[in-house]
């Protein structure tokens, strides 16, 4: 971590507010970014700023081995999770017996298809598989970590992920197709 950083967040434990406004800028578009990426731009706001409070308030809890940053982010993370789980949703276990495990690293999609057809997609996916790929994918948490977010076995999670990436991967081939006739 930066000096000037270090030097923030010392100050901003301390409750002094210019530095936590100085913190709140560098980092508040990101995390209304991410925010986005799971709730309305309205509930977002709301998620980004609950988040920051929470952060400011539980300071003495973040460790310099990860970056605040990151540490930020599980905080908005969590933040929507909290709203998403208000509106009912619901991560139960999944019968996962049948399953094959496939290579959860293969990701590939056609070149023709982009970054913006692929978020689109994502978005048509079930609630429950949406946000473990949006977890997986974009944000970049393995199973381990996805399974404590949630508080899921990792059982689950990798079964909503491989479910979720089989409807993705349909999804843009029918997309892709009738792009091409």
């Amino acid at each position: 971590m930066h000096k000037l950083e270090t030097h923030l967040i010392k100050l901003c434990k301390k409750g002094n507010e210019v530095a936590q406004m100085q913190v709140y800028n560098k980092y508040s578009q990101a995390m209304f970014t991410i925010a986005c990426r799971y709730l309305s731009e309205e509930d977002a706001k709301d998620v980004m700023q609950e988040g920051f409070l929470k952060a400011f308030k539980n300071l003495e809890s973040y460790k310099p081995e990860a970056t605040f940053g990151a540490w930020l982010k599980r905080i908005i993370i969590n933040q929507c999770l909290d709203v998403l789980k208000k509106n009912k949703l619901e991560f139960e276990a999944v019968e996962v017996s049948e399953l094959q495990i496939t290579n959860e690293d293969n990701w590939q999609f056609d070149n023709a298809i982009s970054k913006q057809e692929i978020l689109f997609a994502i978005e048509q996916l079930n609630e429950k598989h949406k946000i473990v790929v949006k977890l997986y994918l974009i944000e970049g948490y393995d199973h381990q970590e996805i399974s404590e977010i949630l508080e899921i076995p990792i059982k689950t999670s990798r079964t909503h992920l491989r479910r979720g990436k089989l409807k993705l991967q349909d999804l843009l081939k029918t997309k892709y197709n009738e792009a091409r006739y």
